[in-house]
């Protein structure tokens, strides 16, 4: 790779370059999260609440995955991020994110239980929080993850890591985000 395409070079043709086959590999995974929620069309069927959490579940795990990937790059460019696991402020955003997931998470998981009696559809509190907080959670931890390395992989290849942690990140989260729901709610309510 000459440095004209490098982490430095900002041009539309190498960010065009660069960015198509990505997406368009992005793009086919994405179809996953549409055959998960079709295997699962009869569960949902079951637990009619449980489709309040999916659009929740998918978004969210990617802004989780997206704030922590924008931090990481920021800091990439500032030159003070450090891949090593003993970087204290790679643990405290990691947290940071984390604390977050469980914020959001805890009051889907209150909102879900309203939304469900409102639309007969009721479900016990608990179950309902056990399995938005457990899937988010756990989706929080992936997203982390995916985040720290598709961002480290960018560094590695040369290229922007905001051209291309973010999109990473929140398609791999939404497939992810939907098979972590449903292993969830399959767990606790079966």
């Amino acid at each position: 790779m000459s440095s004209a395409d490098g982490v430095g070079a900002w041009t539309i043709p190498g960010i065009v370059r660069r960015m198509v086959p990505l997406l368009a590999a992005l793009s086919m995974l994405e179809l996953g999260s549409g055959l998960v929620l079709d295997t699962y069309e009869a569960f949902l069927a079951e637990y009619r609440v449980l489709a309040v959490l999916v659009p929740v579940m998918i978004g969210t795990g990617g802004n989780l995955g997206a704030i922590l990937s924008a931090r990481l790059s920021t800091r990439l460019h500032l030159g003070t991020l450090s891949f090593d696991p003993r970087d204290p402020v790679l643990w405290v955003d990691v947290l940071a994110t984390l604390a977050l997931a469980a914020t959001v998470f805890g009051v889907t998981g209150v909102a879900a239980f309203a939304i469900g009696h409102l639309l007969g559809a009721p479900m016990g509190l608990v179950d309902l929080l056990v399995i938005s907080m457990g899937s988010g959670m756990l989706l929080a931890l992936v997203a982390s993850g995916l985040s720290i390395g598709a961002t480290y992989a960018s560094y590695r290849f040369g290229v922007d890591p905001d051209e291309t942690t973010i999109p990473i990140v929140t398609n791999v989260t939404d497939v992810l985000g939907v098979v972590i729901l449903f292993a969830v709610a399959l767990t606790v309510l079966r």
